[in-house]
C-alpha cells in the first residue's frame, strides 16, 4: 500500500485563474501536487527540474482543502462576471500521484463545470490511475518520444517506469475512456524532431486515435536554459505527418494571451498563477491596469524572492519562485 502523507503545513492556494488556455478556454487551475513532484522531469517543463522524482501516490493536500478552495475560485470568478470553461487539474507535478484525485473529481462535478487534467500519462499503466481519470471530461497524456533512448533525454523518467509499459497504459485508458482524449508532442530542437522519429510517434498516435493531438514548442522559460524550439519546416513536416494519420491535429505555438483574472489581491494572483504558468511580462502588465495596482508590487516579490525574473525568446516573464528549488529547478539545500 502507498505511503500517505498529510495534508501540508501552511499550504499555498490551490485553484488559480481563471487563465486563458490555448487549449480549453477560460480554465480555473487546480494546483493540488507540491513543486516540484512529478515522475517526469522533461528538459523543457515551465516549472523547472524535477526535485521529488517518484511514482508512488500520495495523500497531499486533503480532499476538503481542494474542493473548498476550487469552490471559492469559482464562486470569486461567477461574482466578478468571470467565465469558466473547464476546471484544470495542471499542478506543479503529476496530477495523478494525488491518491484523491478520483474522489476530488466526483465532489467537483456538482458545480457543472467540465473538468480536464493534464497528465504526462505515464503512470495508466496502474488500474487505480485509469479509472481515476474516468469522470474527467477532458485528459491530456504526453506523447513526445515512442523510442526508449529519446525518452530518457526528454522526458526524464524516473528510473523504474519502462517506455514500453507507460504506451502500453495509454492504449488501454484509450480502450475504455469516454471523455475526450488529447495527446500533447513537444517538439524540442535536436532531441526528438528527427523525421524518422516523428514517423514512429505518428505511428503510435495513429494506434492511440486521441479526440486531438496537439504539437507543441517551447513557448516559456523551459528547465534546460539550452532548450529550442525546432525549425518551422521541422514542426510543418511534423503537422504533415500527423495530418495524414489523424482527424484532428492542432499546433500550439503562439502566445495564449494575456486575459488572466484577478481576485483583487494582486499578489496573491500573481503568485498563484506564476506558479504553474509563468507570466510574460505584458500580461502583469495588463493585470496591473485592469487591477489599478503599481509594478512597486511585482517588484517587492521579486525583491522579497518569491518572483523571478527571467527571459526567453525575447520576452521578460515573472515565474514563482518553488521552495526548495533554485531558478532552473535544482534543489536547494
Amino acid at each position: 500500500m502507498d505511503t500517505i502523507e498529510t495534508a501540508l503545513p501552511g499550504r499555498p492556494t490551490i485553484a488559480f485563474g481563471p487563465v486563458p488556455s490555448r487549449r480549453l478556454g477560460r480554465s480555473i487551475g487546480i494546483n493540488h501536487i507540491p513543486p516540484k513532484t512529478c515522475s517526469y522531469s522533461c528538459i523543457y517543463c515551465q516549472v523547472g527540474r524535477t526535485s521529488r522524482l517518484r511514482t508512488t501516490r500520495h495523500v497531499f493536500y486533503t480532499e476538503d482543502d481542494i474542493v473548498a478552495d476550487v469552490e471559492r475560485k469559482v464562486d470569486d470568478a461567477w461574482t466578478a462576471g468571470e467565465a469558466v470553461d473547464y476546471l484544470t487539474f495542471v499542478p506543479d507535478g503529476e496530477p495523478v500521484l494525488d491518491v484523491s484525485l478520483g474522489r476530488v473529481i466526483e465532489r467537483l462535478k456538482p458545480l457543472g463545470i467540465k473538468i480536464a487534467v493534464i497528465s504526462n500519462g505515464s503512470l495508466l499503466w496502474r488500474a487505480d490511475v485509469r479509472d481515476a481519470l474516468t469522470a474527467a471530461d477532458w485528459v491530456s497524456v504526453k506523447v513526445d518520444a515512442v523510442r526508449p533512448d529519446v525518452w530518457r533525454r526528454i522526458n526524464r523518467p524516473h528510473h523504474s517506469l519502462w517506455l514500453s509499459i507507460v504506451l502500453e497504459g495509454m492504449l488501454r485508458f484509450a480502450e475504455t475512456y469516454r471523455g475526450e482524449l488529447a495527446t500533447e508532442t513537444m517538439l524540442v530542437r535536436g532531441v526528438n524532431d528527427d523525421a524518422p522519429h516523428l514517423i514512429d510517434v505518428t505511428s503510435f498516435l495513429a494506434q492511440l486515435r486521441p479526440t486531438r493531438a496537439y504539437l507543441a514548442v517551447p513557448t516559456r522559460p523551459p528547465a534546460e536554459p539550452w532548450v529550442e524550439p525546432p525549425p518551422a519546416e521541422t514542426v510543418n513536416q511534423a503537422f504533415q505527418l500527423l495530418r495524414g494519420r489523424l482527424d484532428h491535429v492542432e499546433l500550439l505555438i503562439g502566445y495564449e494571451g494575456n486575459a488572466f483574472a484577478s481576485t483583487g489581491n494582486l499578489a496573491d494572483d500573481l503568485l498563484s498563477i506564476a506558479a504553474v504558468h509563468p507570466m510574460r511580462e505584458d500580461a502583469v502588465q495588463e493585470l496591473l491596469v485592469r487591477t489599478g495596482a503599481e509594478m512597486s508590487v511585482v517588484r517587492a516579490l521579486v525583491e522579497g524572492g518569491q518572483l523571478v525574473e527571467t527571459t526567453y525568446k525575447g520576452h521578460k516573464f515573472y515565474t514563482r519562485k518553488l521552495k526548495g528549488v533554485s531558478m532552473h529547478g535544482q534543489a536547494e539545500d
